[in-house]
């Protein structure tokens, strides 16, 4: 039987968890923990990335090192044969890097319009230097201050990922 190899295109299920034993993303079934998948989406919002929006459900496809998703989780696939499965820990410097105290910032509410009513938890895109959206959560809300985290949500945490190759295409 073939084996996955870098450049092949390959679906998979996975199922992420940190250190405590929490699932904080999977490819087979719903959590309710997660909003951020590895294949991009928000699983709640989106129906036009490569999931369609029910990566909860289905494998996910990805090509080995086309740098589609953490290096390190694409690297554990390498080898495996439809059916087998691996389990592979990533350091957080191996995957969404330390927590960047400045990569937060607090802003005065009077920059934010006054139709947007953001709240602790809720997802914003401020645009960059270079017109590019970046996201951004709102982790808090005073009458005068709003205060952005620019971290991935999963910055500073070693991840564990549980991944069954389903299909090399």
């Amino acid at each position: 039987m073939a084996q996955a190899k870098t450049g092949d295109k390959v679906t998979v299920h996975y199922t992420g968890t940190l250190e405590d034993g929490s699932v904080f993303d999977t490819s087979e079934g719903n959590i309710e923990q997660s909003n951020d998948h590895l294949c991009g989406c928000d699983s709640k919002k989106d129906t036009d990335k490569g999931c369609g929006g029910n990566c909860a459900n289905d494998p996910m496809e990805f090509i080995i090192g086309a740098g589609q998703l953490i290096p390190k989780f694409e690297a554990a696939v390498i080898g495996l044969e439809p059916g087998q499965s691996v389990t592979v820990s990533i350091a957080a410097d191996d995957a969404y890097g330390q927590r960047a105290e400045e990569m937060v910032a607090v802003i005065e509410r009077s920059e934010i319009p006054p139709e947007i009513n953001p709240e602790p938890g809720h997802q914003m895109e401020v645009i960059l230097e270079d017109g590019s959206p970046f996201p951004v959560l709102v982790t808090e809300v005073t009458d005068s201050t709003i205060t952005l985290d620019g971290n991935h949500p999963l910055a500073g945490r070693d991840l564990t990922f549980a991944i069954r190759l389903v299909e090399i295409l």
